[in-house]
């Protein structure tokens, strides 16, 4: 008879997408995982198969908090206009944060694996039309609240949104200067009104 897991595997899954999110895949080793988790070789390997798996679980686990938040901040405010800053100022924010420099994910991964992966590539995909098209239904509810302009293209406004907010999260990656991490947030908003 099996053992009963002694582990929270979700709780597993986020200690390694930390790892995998920071490092990358090539540079996350093994050891990074057990440390990160907690877990045996044997547990880690029972549970999840291989380091890709793991990393795919760990993957799917960001994309779907990453879901949760930006629905939260584009559902939390009176106006969509107002929702639709929040979410870009806590970009900002945590791209001020010196003990989150690791960007987005979903950009990392799409920079490490490029073209070269389509399992991955598919992912990346999902996630960036994911996110388009709560932009999408956040500008359309700007149309109705008043907060956005009726002659706005919401699906295309929703695209550069997104090629934004991808490009703040590779330059904050980077932690270069903050004031055009701010400018170009501030020019994006304008773009909604």
């Amino acid at each position: 008879m099996a053992r009963p897991r002694e582990f929270d595997e979700r709780e597993a899954l986020i200690q390694a997408m930390h790892v995998f999110w920071s490092k990358g895949y090539e540079s996350t080793s093994l050891p990074d995982l057990l440390k990160a988790t907690g877990l045996s070789r044997s547990s880690l390997y029972d549970t999840f198969g291989s380091k890709r798996e793991l990393f795919l679980a760990a993957f799917e686990i960001y994309r779907q908090e990453r879901m949760r938040v930006l629905h939260g901040y584009l559902n939390s405010e009176s106006t969509a206009y107002t929702s639709i800053q929040g979410f870009f100022l806590m970009v900002l924010e945590h791209a001020r944060m010196q003990e989150r420099p690791f960007g987005c994910m979903s950009c990392n991964e799409a920079v490490e694996f490029g073209p070269h992966d389509p399992e991955v590539q598919q992912l990346v995909e999902k996630d960036f039309l994911g996110i388009e098209d709560a932009f999408t239904l956040a500008i359309e509810a700007g149309k109705k609240d008043g907060s956005i302009p009726l002659n706005k293209n919401a699906r295309r406004l929703a695209r550069f949104l997104t090629v934004t907010l991808q490009g703040l999260q590779m330059m904050s990656r980077s932690r270069l200067d903050m004031e055009r991490l701010e400018d170009a947030t501030s020019v994006m908003l304008t773009t909604l009104q």
